[in-house]
């Protein structure tokens, strides 16, 4: 069975966020991070594709286009792994809050949505730990692109344009991303992933991660005791 089916034994407590490009699930982390250290708790951040170990390598072979969806996945499973033996693991057996912008389940949706078969990828991944708790910002990808366009191009990644779905970058970005969130909100039932509506005020989605993050840390035996 996978790891990500059962509750990990660990002290410290795993949460991570998930979520298109645009539906500001980094931000809501940053939000959170630099609250939880105000009020003193021990705090590590990850983010995806972030290893030393092989984050360099798969910049260099999607500069260069020539990684097909399978390699693309096995890329980011050997980083994941790598930040969860260095990193994440640790840092619950220590007792730490880990903050993951992004986990296992972005390959779900983003390999998948590339065409991969969805058990093989589980089973790539089936080494994970499951988080403590999983929020997914859920947001169209027309809504998605509309934020992202106010500062920048979609990226060619970010717009599926290796799938070749369209000579038109943003209409790759729809196609390409509205795959991406199908299978996300496949997810949500069958790992118990929050679903968060990415157009609610910033704000608003703080409070409830709090209050969220709140009741997970009250049944570990730690109280924030902190009014949000």
């Amino acid at each position: 069975m996978s790891r990500l089916n059962e509750n990990h034994n660990y002290k410290g407590t795993l949460v991570c966020v998930e979520g298109i490009d645009g539906s500001g699930k980094s931000t809501q982390l940053t939000l959170l991070r630099d609250w939880l250290k105000s009020i003193g708790q021990d705090v590590i951040f990850t983010e995806w594709n972030s290893s030393e170990l092989i984050s360099q390598t798969t910049k260099l072979a999607k500069k260069k286009n020539m990684l097909s969806p399978r390699t693309f996945s096995l890329l980011h499973a050997v980083d994941f792994a790598d930040r969860l033996k260095q990193v994440i693991a640790p840092a619950l057996k220590a007792g730490f809050i880990v903050l993951a912008d992004r986990y296992a389940y972005t390959a779900f949706a983003r390999d998948v949505a590339r065409g991969v078969d969805p058990n093989w990828v589980r089973e790539v991944y089936s080494f994970a730990i499951k988080p403590d708790l999983s929020i997914y910002f859920d947001i169209e990808p027309k809504d998605a692109m509309d934020r992202i366009c106010a500062n920048r191009a979609p990226k060619f990644y970010e717009a599926g344009m290796d799938l070749k779905l369209s000579n038109d970058p943003y209409e790759s970005y729809l196609i390409f991303q509205g795959r991406v969130t199908k299978e996300y909100k496949k997810m949500v039932k069958e790992f118990g992933i929050i679903k968060l509506d990415a157009m609610d005020s910033i704000h608003s989605k703080q409070v409830k991660i709090r209050n969220m993050l709140k009741d997970v840390l009250s049944i570990k035996g730690v109280d924030l005791n902190e009014k949000i």
